[in-house]
């Protein structure tokens, strides 16, 4: 085992800029990753909502024309005497 020396260790080992150049461009690429996987998911739970508010709005819809159609019914609108 060697005597660690005080200091930083630039000081005492070569300078890699192909590694260094290489490992930043590995950090800022997970970074985007991570920024494209939340813009998808805000992008999904916006279609979730998207697809809620049309089924409330079809089912508005076949509520209203079953309420009509019984309506007509229960009135007697349906006679053609």
């Amino acid at each position: 085992m060697t005597a660690r020396t005080p200091g930083s260790r630039f000081l005492y080992e070569p300078f890699d800029a192909t590694s260094a150049r290489v490992e930043t461009l590995e950090r800022v690429s997970e970074e985007r990753w991570l920024a494209l996987e939340r813009r998808l998911g805000g992008i999904e739970a916006l279609l979730d909502r998207m697809e809620r508010r049309m089924w409330m709005a079809v089912y508005g819809v076949a509520g209203t024309v079953a309420a009509q159609g019984l309506f007509l019914v229960m009135t007697g609108g349906l006679n053609t005497t």
